[in-house]
């Protein structure tokens, strides 16, 4: 019969782990955690346990838990249950084998204190002024664009559907408080485009296939040298990307910005001239004539460039696997907001290994 399994036991386990280049390891190892904790407390506001009653775990630590969720696509119980199971996760939060492993409930609420103060944009702010102070300057311009978060989807009346783009609660929720809790009023259905070869011959090479989508969009800015999502913002789906360009637009050391057509209007031009930065977004398709060559070859130039923040949403609707489960923009604007964060996270573990001495 097999004993316990003793303290070299685990550490030979956590060596073999390191063996194997545990990626958990290299981001807790070169990320400051510390830097989350002012804000952490300051949106948590907690008491300072005179009332007694079992301390809160360390708000960093859970924290930590939410970047797991945001890097694995993690249900609370999901990172509950994997939390116990695997080695990895447990070094990386610090705990041992004989710890206290906060529960889905426990993850849930610390989640929902941060969505409901805001917080996730200040966790964002608070990491990117350590990326600039660790030498990484949003510098060469800023890349814009959008992409679509989806969450579950709504099977809802024509009726019901009227009155919540009129911003009302249908009677018939309003009789079930447990059927309007399981309701997002603030998702919207879209149609993508995306290509597609057509199964004729004789056609052209790809065509526009329109796909239905119900969810968030997650708008974002990256900086063109480092590739760092630098600003974002969340809005239902069906909103309109263009207006969005200001909320996403951060300083920078170069004046250019870069984005498709979606983006090309009198009020962004002006928007941007006024605030000293260059427009450099695709020019759109004259009406009834085709685009001239020299049109063309600037947009296909630009597109080189702009192609960069493609790689930011392959990573998260990808490994990442970015999904909101949650009802309400608040809660998907904590979720998606994340989701930017831990990869700004692993992004600056690749820089980092990139730099470090051999």
């Amino acid at each position: 019969m097999r004993g316990q399994p003793g303290f070299w036991d685990v550490d030979e386990r956590y060596a073999r782990l390191s063996e194997a280049g545990d990626p958990l390891e290299k981001l807790n190892a070169l990320v400051p955690w510390d830097v989350f904790r002012k804000p952490l407390a300051k949106a948590l506001k907690r008491s300072d346990g005179a009332k007694g009653g079992r301390p809160p775990y360390d708000p960093v630590l859970m924290f930590k838990i939410l970047v797991l969720q945001a890097l694995y696509n993690l249900s609370d119980d999901q990172a509950e249950f994997m939390i116990q199971d695997r080695l990895s996760f447990m070094r990386f939060l610090g705990l041992s084998l004989s710890d206290r492993i906060p529960d889905a409930k426990t993850i849930w609420l610390f989640r929902e204190h941060l969505a409901q103060a805001g917080a996730v944009e200040n966790l964002f702010a608070r990491f990117d002024k350590h990326l600039t102070k660790a030498g990484y300057l949003a510098m060469g311009g800023q890349i814009v664009d959008a992409t679509i978060v989806a969450a579950p989807k709504q099977r809802n009346t024509d009726g019901e559907k009227a009155d919540i783009k009129e911003g009302k609660i249908p009677q018939a929720w309003k009789d079930k408080p447990a059927k309007l809790r399981q309701k997002d009023r603030d998702a919207r259905w879209t149609v993508k485009f995306s290509k597609a070869k057509p199964a004729e011959e004789g056609k052209p090479k790809q065509v526009d296939i329109a796909v239905p989508a119900f969810g968030y969009k997650n708008h974002a800015s990256i900086d063109q040298r480092h590739g760092f999502i630098r600003g974002w913002s969340v809005t239902n789906a069906a909103a309109y990307d263009g207006a969005q360009l200001e909320r996403v637009v951060r300083r920078n050391t170069g004046s250019k910005v870069w984005a498709d057509t979606a983006y090309r209007s009198k009020k962004n031009e002006t928007w941007l001239s006024k605030h000293g930065y260059i427009c450099d977004i695709h020019q759109k398709k004259p009406k009834g004539r085709p685009m001239s060559e020299r049109m063309a070859r600037a947009n296909g130039r630009r597109s080189k460039v702009r192609s960069a923040i493609e790689h930011v949403f392959a990573r998260q609707k990808g490994p990442m696997a970015l999904f909101v489960r949650t009802i309400g923009i608040v809660r998907a604007t904590m979720k998606i907001g994340m989701a930017n964060l831990a990869y700004n996270l692993m992004r600056f573990v690749w820089h980092e290994g990139r730099t470090a001495p051999a």
